[in-house]
């Protein structure tokens, strides 16, 4: 569905992504981790549009993606950006309607409403609070019912476990379960490489900017250099 060729960003004279290529399937959670200032959002910022690149290509469903971002939202991609960076000012139905402003489809967005309040309950509840007034965790729900509301075929998640409480990470992880079940294919960029690696079919790792290292969620889950890097898990000393 999507494949990322070859790519290089730079900011000024600061290298950011070098020549990181990846692939997307259809249907499929596709995790991207890395520590901090590795290019994980660089990398999302550049498939919607927000940063741009200099070199190599980004195709979707075959064909060469747009660079404007309004285009990439209307051709089926939307990205639920990082600390959420929802309409604190508009009601919670306002934040959903401004997620399903590029369409036309006047009854499916009526029957999207329905989904995403089966999805979040919460958010019925809410819907007629300040946005700016609801907890992170139901923020996020918020932020991700707004990009759901776009009906996008591909969902770029960018760091959707930040700054939540444990509880909620697990709540906000067996959502993005059930939209790949609903039929989305998702990438997914976390800092939490543990609850990334659990949920995703397959990983790549990015290190100063490069992948370092790619394959099946539930190999690298195991990989000892990503238990010690990334989990927490110490190799064990022989004595």
């Amino acid at each position: 569905m999507l494949k990322v060729n070859n790519l290089n960003v730079y900011y000024g004279g600061i290298h950011a992504l070098k020549g990181v290529s990846l692939n997307v399937e259809q249907g499929r959670i596709v995790s991207i981790i890395g520590s901090n200032g590795a290019g994980k959002s660089t990398l999302i910022n550049s498939i919607s549009g927000i940063v741009k690149y200099k070199e190599g290509e980004i195709l979707y469903k075959g064909e060469r993606l747009p660079k404007q971002a309004h285009k990439i939202v209307k051709s089926g991609i939307c990205q639920v950006p990082e600390g959420r960076i929802i309409f604190a000012n508009l009601t919670v139905m306002e934040n959903l309607r401004m997620g399903s402003f590029l369409r036309k489809d006047k009854e499916e967005i009526s029957k999207d409403f329905d989904r995403i309040f089966e999805l979040f309950p919460i958010l019925r509840e809410r819907e007629k609070q300040a946005a700016g007034t609801l907890s992170g965790g139901e923020q996020q729900m918020l932020a991700m019912g707004r990009g759901l509301m776009s009906n996008p075929d591909l969902i770029l998640l960018d760091e959707p476990s930040l700054g939540l409480a444990p509880l909620l990470i697990n709540t906000i992880f067996d959502i993005i379960v059930e939209i790949k079940d609903m039929g989305k294919t998702i990438l997914l960029v976390e800092q939490n490489a543990f609850k990334a690696l659990s949920v995703a079919d397959y990983a790549y790792v990015l290190e100063q900017g490069a992948v370092s290292l790619e394959g099946m969620a539930s190999d690298l889950i195991k990989n000892e250099k990503i238990q010690e890097a990334y989990l927490g898990k110490k190799k064990e000393q022989a004595v």
